[in-house]
């Protein structure tokens, strides 16, 4: 694992916070970024963009956040690379819930934008320890 974070995979499929998202992360933050408005595109473009952190929307038609990270886990290449679930619903149960899926953290919408790059850094970091 790298020990600078770089790369963060997101994936939501609201447009608005796929907005926030890129803002927040790429502008703000500094951070290269890999915007997904489903899954389906993750699958897609994670391999080749390689991301150091996975930052996936809970609840998305289709392919939701937690069945999104069960098939991104399957590629060897992204199998330890740490998840932060999004979600609205950041109660005990749903923390509990997703770290049973090998999520490294969730982060409650609706977010600081200007705050969000160092709020996921201080995730990553979490990771490594």
């Amino acid at each position: 694992m790298v020990q600078t974070l770089t790369r963060v995979l997101c994936v939501d499929d609201d447009p608005d916070i796929r907005i926030v998202l890129e803002f927040a992360l790429r502008r703000v933050g500094g951070l290269e970024v890999a915007i997904c408005a489903s899954g389906i595109e993750a699958l897609a473009r994670a391999q080749e963009f390689a991301p150091d952190l996975m930052l996936l929307d809970a609840v998305m038609p289709g392919m939701d956040g937690p069945a999104t990270l069960r098939r991104l886990r399957a590629i060897p290449a992204l199998a330890d690379v740490p998840a932060l679930f999004l979600t609205a619903k950041a109660d005990s149960d749903e923390m509990e819930h997703f770290a049973d899926m090998g999520a490294h953290g969730i982060l409650a919408k609706p977010f600081d934008a200007m705050k969000l790059a160092d709020v996921v850094r201080a995730a990553w970091e979490r990771t490594l320890a």
